[in-house]
């Protein structure tokens, strides 16, 4: 009998009040609260900076011409109710290409042909800067993103409050640590061949997502059709994970501009950064790359710093 009332005590909603009350305004939860308050002023940084990049960046390339006009009809199933089998629906936009089954098979089984195929990627020095300008843009959002995520991490571990409280009070809980949990992610364009049967009772889908692989992959397929990037600059001039690993191991990891490194700043976001920014004929050599620290390279922005000829090459 006493363990029921227990029970129901426990399952109130008021008793949870109460407890949550006293947690928030215990000693030990203010205490933790300002010990942590300059990581917390940093996170929310990188949060704000994670959604610059987002505004500023561009993630699709390429489109596809089906049903570019598909708005300027109407379309109406006026069969008779049993009749009806339109379970999948066509969709008609610039990154779904509406296909044969065949083709859309195919796509699964080579994605960069068929992307290159069918959205309009050509193999031209154009669309090549253009992939660059992408995958920069991608791998930059994709390693301040996941800093981002090990920062929280950090942080939760960091203060480890009662499991109660994350489980019924979350929102608060990162209110009042000062925490700016938004579902940060990188917004991945993805790219969709369609097949839809006439009557709509049968429908197949095949997905790219640009993610850095898929990147890299269609550099290395841009870099075999284009006859310029067979050159020594064309060859050097894509950004790749690997480049990026090898600059920030050549720098030591740590930022050329004002020093900071992960060995003094463990969560340090750094990035791979042109010399001479891209927009002015930079190219992604090693002479032309260094690595910055998220704040040195927000700050810099496309200005042109003369350190080239110090940097030596990987």
């Amino acid at each position: 009998m006493l363990f029921a009332i227990a029970l129901v005590l426990i399952a109130n909603p008021i008793i949870w009040k109460v407890r949550k009350d006293r947690y928030f305004d215990s000693d030990e939860f203010q205490a933790l609260r300002d010990d942590i308050k300059s990581v917390v002023a940093e996170h929310n940084e990188v949060v704000n900076y994670v959604s610059e990049i987002r505004g500023a960046g561009s993630f699709e390339l390429g489109a596809s011409s089906t049903g570019q006009y598909a708005h300027l009809a109407r379309f109406e199933n006026t069969s008779a109710w049993n009749n009806r089998r339109d379970r999948n629906v066509a969709e008609y936009a610039p990154h779904v290409h509406n296909a044969s089954l065949q083709v859309v098979r195919n796509a699964s089984a080579d994605p960069i042909k068929y992307l290159m195929k069918y959205f309009s990627i050509k193999p031209t020095q154009e669309t090549l800067a253009d992939l660059q300008r992408v995958s920069e843009s991608v791998a930059r959002l994709e390693e301040a993103v996941g800093n981002v995520h090990v920062r929280e991490q950090a942080i939760t571990a960091r203060i480890n409050p009662p499991k109660f409280i994350l489980q019924r009070y979350a929102d608060e809980y990162w209110k009042r640590v000062g925490v700016h949990l938004s579902p940060v992610k990188v917004p991945y364009q993805e790219y969709k061949f369609q097949y839809t049967s006439a009557g709509g009772n049968t429908g197949q889908t095949t997905s790219v997502t640009l993610d850095t692989p898929t990147l890299e992959a269609l550099s290395a397929t841009l870099v075999e059709r284009i006859r310029w990037a067979k050159s020594a600059a064309g060859q050097r001039a894509l950004m790749t994970t690997r480049i990026r690993t090898q600059i920030k191991e050549r720098d030591g990891y740590a930022c050329k501009q004002c020093g900071v490194s992960v060995a003094a700043e463990p969560h340090l976001l750094l990035e791979v950064d042109h010399i001479l920014p891209v927009s002015k004929g930079g190219l992604s050599t090693p002479e032309n790359l260094q690595t910055l620290c998220w704040r040195c390279n927000r700050s810099k922005g496309a200005k042109i710093v003369s350190q080239a000829s110090e940097i030596p090459p990987v």
